[in-house]
C-alpha cells in the first residue's frame, strides 16, 4: 500500500482553488470530484470517513458538495482550513456570476445573446425534470412517499402553498410516519452502501480523531457565537444605513431563511426562492429568473449560487444605494445574498462537525428527512410545469405554443435521462441551437415554412 503523506496548508489551498474552478456538473459531479481526487488519487481521507462527512452533510439544509469541502478542509486544517476550502469552492462562481449577470442586464437584448439564452432556457426546463426523475427514482421507494410526493405538488402547484410551510408538514409527517410505520420511512443504501479500500490515506479508517475536531461545549458555544456575531452585524448594518424595508436587508432576511430550507439541494430551494423574488418582492421576472438558472447552469460552483444572479438583479433594479452607480448596486445585492446564502453552511459544519467525528459510525437518516425529500420531489416537478409554462408558452396559454422549444426541451430530456449526456455539454449544444434558430426562423418564415 501506497503510504500518504502530510499535506501542507499551501498545498491544500491551491487544491481547494483548484476545484472552484472546475466543479461542474451539480453536486454529484463536485462530489465525484472530490472522491476522486481525495480519496483516489491523493489518499488524503479514507473511503468511510469521506463517506460518512457525506452522509453529515446529506441531512443539512444548504449545498452538500460544498458543506463537504468545508468538513474535509476543517478535519484536515482546523477551522481556517474550512474556512478556505468553503470560500475557494464558491469564489471562481460568484466572480463568472457578477460578471455574466452585468453581460446579461447590458446585452441580452443582443440577437446572438437572445438566441443562446433561447436554446438555454428549454434545456434548463429539461434538467429540472430530469432531476425531480433522478431524485425520485432513489426516494420514492413505496406508495406511501409517492402520495407525499402528490401532495407536494398539489399543495404548491394548486394552493400555492409556502415552500416552507410545505417542509413543515412533511418533517411532521415523516415523524409520525417513523413511528407507526418505520418500514416505509427507512433509507436502504445510500452513500454507505459503497466499501473500498484505496490503501492507506492520511485520515483512515482506524486513524484517531484530531484534537481539534473532538467535542467539546466550549468550542460549540465559541462558533454559535462568531455565527450570531457575523450575521447580526451585518444585518444590523444593513438596516441602520437601509431600514428594514429596504432592499438590501429584506435580501439578506429573505436569503438567510432560505439557506436554511434547502434540503434536498438547490433544485428544492428555488421554487420557495423564485415564490419570493419573483411574486412577492418583484425583484426580477420570472423569464429572467429562467435566466438566470441557465447562466448557473454554465458556472462552476454549486448550482444554488444562481441566487447570485437574483440578488444582483434585485440590487441593479430597486437601486438602494441611491448615490452610486446600478452596477454597484447590483455587485452590492449579488455579495449580499451570497453572503446570508452560504453563512449558514459554513456555521453548522464547523459547529456539528466535532459532534458527528464522536459518533462516527453511528450517524442516521431520520425518517423525517425521508418524508422531506419525496415532498421535494413533488415540489421540483412544480418547478418544472413553471419553466415550461413560460419557455414553450411565453405569452401564455392564449398566446401560441413554442415548438422549436419544445422540441430542444425533449431532446434534451432523452439526451439525459437515455443517453446520460453530461449537463456542460447539453447546455452547450442548446446555446448553439438556440443561435442558429435566431437566424434560421426569420428565413424559414419568410419562405412559409413555419
Amino acid at each position: 500500500m501506497k503510504q500518504a503523506h502530510p499535506i501542507s496548508f499551501s498545498v491544500a489551498f491551491r487544491f481547494w482553488l483548484k476545484l472552484g474552478f472546475i466543479s461542474f456538473g451539480g453536486p454529484a459531479g463536485q462530489i465525484a470530484i472530490m472522491h476522486q481526487e481525495l480519496v483516489e488519487r491523493r489518499r488524503w481521507i479514507s473511503e468511510q470517513r469521506f463517506l460518512h462527512a457525506l452522509n453529515y452533510c446529506m441531512l443539512l439544509p444548504g449545498p452538500e458538495a460544498q458543506q463537504l469541502a468545508i468538513y474535509l478542509g476543517w478535519l484536515m486544517h482546523k477551522t481556517w482550513g474550512g474556512v478556505v476550502a468553503g470560500v475557494l469552492f464558491i469564489l471562481p462562481s460568484l466572480f463568472l456570476l457578477i460578471l455574466l449577470s452585468w453581460i446579461y442586464l447590458s446585452y441580452g437584448h443582443l440577437p446572438a445573446v437572445a438566441g443562446v439564452l433561447y436554446g438555454i432556457k428549454p434545456a434548463v426546463t429539461a434538467i429540472v425534470l430530469f432531476a425531480a426523475h433522478r431524485i425520485g427514482s432513489r426516494a420514492l421507494k413505496n406508495r406511501l412517499l409517492w402520495s407525499l410526493a402528490a401532495l407536494a405538488f398539489l399543495a404548491i402547484f394548486a394552493l400555492q402553498t409556502p415552500f416552507p410551510l410545505i417542509v413543515l408538514i412533511a418533517a411532521s409527517l415523516g415523524a409520525l410516519g417513523g413511528r407507526f410505520a418505520p418500514d416505509k420511512f427507512a433509507m436502504g443504501g445510500g452513500h454507505n452502501a459503497a466499501k473500498q479500500s484505496y490503501g492507506t490515506a492520511l485520515i483512515d479508517d482506524d486513524t484517531p480523531i484530531p484534537e481539534h475536531a473532538k467535542f467539546s461545549w466550549r468550542h460549540l458555544f465559541k462558533i454559535i457565537a462568531v455565527g450570531l456575531f457575523l450575521w447580526t452585524s451585518v444585518m444590523s448594518y444593513l438596516t441602520m444605513h437601509y431600514g428594514w424595508d429596504g432592499a438590501l436587508t429584506q435580501m439578506g432576511w429573505f436569503f438567510t431563511k432560505a439557506a436554511l430550507l434547502t434540503f434536498g439541494g438547490a433544485y428544492a430551494v428555488l421554487p420557495y426562492v423564485y415564490q419570493g423574488a419573483v411574486d412577492h418582492f418583484h425583484w426580477l421576472s420570472a423569464t429572467q429568473m429562467i435566466d438566470g438558472l441557465a447562466l448557473g447552469e454554465t458556472t462552476p460552483g454549486p448550482l444554488i449560487m444562481t441566487v447570485t444572479f437574483v440578488g444582483f438583479l434585485a440590487g441593479y433594479s430597486q437601486l438602494p444605494i441611491a448615490t452610486e452607480t446600478a452596477l454597484i448596486s447590483g455587485i452590492a445585492g449579488a455579495m449580499v445574498v451570497t453572503y446570508f446564502t452560504f453563512l449558514p453552511s459554513f456555521l453548522l459544519i464547523l459547529a456539528g462537525g466535532p459532534l458527528v467525528e464522536s459518533t462516527r459510525n453511528n450517524l442516521k437518516f431520520t425518517a423525517s428527512l425521508t418524508a422531506i425529500t419525496a415532498a421535494v420531489v413533488g415540489v421540483i416537478v412544480n418547478l418544472a410545469v413553471f419553466f415550461a409554462w413560460h419557455v414553450f408558452w411565453p405569452q401564455g396559454f392564449e398566446g401560441h405554443f413554442d415548438l422549436s422549444a419544445a422540441l430542444i426541451g425533449i431532446i434534451v430530456f432523452l439526451a439525459l435521462i437515455r443517453y446520460k449526456v453530461g449537463i456542460i455539454p447539453v447546455i452547450m449544444a442548446s446555446g448553439i441551437a438556440g443561435l442558429l434558430l435566431m437566424f434560421i426562423k426569420p428565413w424559414l418564415v419568410q419562405q412559409g415554412m413555419i
